[in-house]
């Protein structure tokens, strides 16, 4: 018996092992990721080093458990549909999306993948969630609202141009939370007792024609709100100083790149947060459930060299509020 039981486990173990040897070798599974972003991967590319360096905090090692499509549009508009359609195809597991044109061209593309918003500036406003305590769709993440920051930017303009009267605001028209940031700024623009020149920015090519209607029209400082269209980020911030005007921005990327001073959401922080989501995304959560989150770090970056290129001095007051100084 003992012979007999002995033989039987052996047979037993030889007709189990290709079936535990097949399963030792099944591959792990790779989870495609698509990045899709409306600017150029030049202006991205602080951006998705947050939200890579987000998914490595979690452990993911691109190449080994994760890869990532990007597919930029370089500010052409028009493409981002395209390259959402594009990603679709692929079969990605999670589509990321860097601003609102994306994740509107990401929800027409489709209503199955998970869609993860990396900002947004009015979520439910846009149509993409039913509430940010209960999305109830395919699409979770991001948003930057934040009502008082448009406000805010003027509020700053002020300080540092104490005798200002007229401000020209930068702006594309159909972009997305466009109109809630300008009803901000007239808002705030009331009690100031400022007058608010809107130029829209609807092309590229429309920026140089923006900056001599504030000429013409008077303004003592230029507001420039968010927009995809505003990529060339140096000849805009380099256009605001040979024109001796005094310009906010909503990223730190325009005073990077010499601008006088930005006010806005930590984007970086939200791109890295963003990790957050895909991570309970693969691992099984549904974008449905996952609340809608809000910014939690906001930053000043202030030029000294830009300001005393433009003939200004920067109130101590408004410095050491700054996050950031470059000197």
């Amino acid at each position: 018996m003992t012979r007999k039981l002995v033989a039987s486990l052996v047979l037993g173990a030889l007709l189990f092992a290709p079936f535990a040897t097949a399963d030792a070798q099944q591959p792990k599974k790779v989870w495609q990721i698509g990045f899709l972003a409306a600017g150029s991967a030049q202006t991205a590319h602080s951006r998705i080093e947050a939200f890579r360096q987000g998914l490595r905090a979690f452990g993911y090692v691109e190449g080994k458990d994760i890869v990532i499509e990007y597919r930029n549009a370089a500010g052409k508009v028009d493409q981002v549909p395209r390259n959402a359609v594009e990603l679709v195809r692929l079969k990605v597991d999670i589509i990321v999306t860097a601003g609102p044109t994306d994740t509107r061209a990401a929800k027409e593309a489709t209503s199955t993948i998970p869609i993860v918003m990396t900002q947004d500036p009015d979520p439910v406003g846009n149509g993409f969630v039913a509430s940010l305590a209960r999305p109830g769709g395919n699409i979770t993440g991001l948003s930057r609202i934040a009502p008082e920051l448009s406000g805010k930017q003027l509020e700053l303009l002020k300080e540092i141009v104490p005798k200002f009267s007229r401000v020209a605001v930068f702006g594309t028209s159909t972009e997305p939370g466009n109109a809630q940031s300008s009803r901000e700024i007239e808002l705030a623009a009331g009690v100031l007792g400022v007058k608010l020149q809107y130029l829209d920015i609807l092309a590229s090519k429309d920026v140089e024609t923006a900056f001599e209607a504030a000429r013409t029209g008077r303004a003592d400082a230029v507001l420039i709100l968010a927009s995809p269209i505003l990529t060339q980020r140096k000849q805009i911030a380099d256009r605001a100083l040979t024109s001796r005007i005094p310009a906010i921005y909503d990223r730190r990327e325009f005073v990077d790149t010499g601008g006088l001073m930005s006010y806005g959401v930590n984007i970086s922080d939200l791109d890295r947060r963003a990790a957050t989501y895909v991570d309970k995304i693969l691992k099984g959560a549904k974008p449905a459930d996952l609340p809608v989150e809000q910014p939690t770090k906001f930053e000043l970056i202030i030029n000294l060299k830009a300001a005393k290129q433009i003939g200004l001095a920067i109130p101590p007051n408004v410095l050491v509020r700054a996050d950031r100084v470059i000197r």
